[in-house]
């Protein structure tokens, strides 16, 4: 017997989706060390992508933002260490336009 957790890398590579599943799980290592280390931020912000060594938020307020920024390499050294964590040595943040959609989409 396998665990699904185990087989799912294999069956997201088949399908092409092995990018989406990858950035599924950053997001989830993310918002868990949002939620640790920034808690004022949580719920405020979204990962909502990786480039190179940098990983790009989006914040819902520039308050938020700030808070990103403050906080940045006590966020970067948790996330690297994180397990779903990637190498990233940059945040780079940005503020969600208004009325750009829900908060959590």
């Amino acid at each position: 017997m396998e665990r699904i957790g185990d087989l799912l890398p294999e069956a997201a590579r088949q399908l092409g989706l092995e990018a989406e599943l990858r950035l599924a799980r950053a997001r989830a290592t993310w918002t868990a060390i949002v939620e640790e280390h920034a808690p004022a931020a949580s719920g405020a912000c979204r990962l909502v992508g990786i480039e190179e060594t940098s990983l790009l938020v989006e914040a819902d307020a520039p308050i938020v933002a700030q808070e990103l920024r403050i906080r940045a390499s006590e966020l970067l050294a948790a996330y690297r260490a994180a397990p779903g964590g990637t190498p990233a040595e940059t945040l780079r943040t940005r503020v969600r336009p208004p009325g750009s959609g829900s908060a959590g989409a």
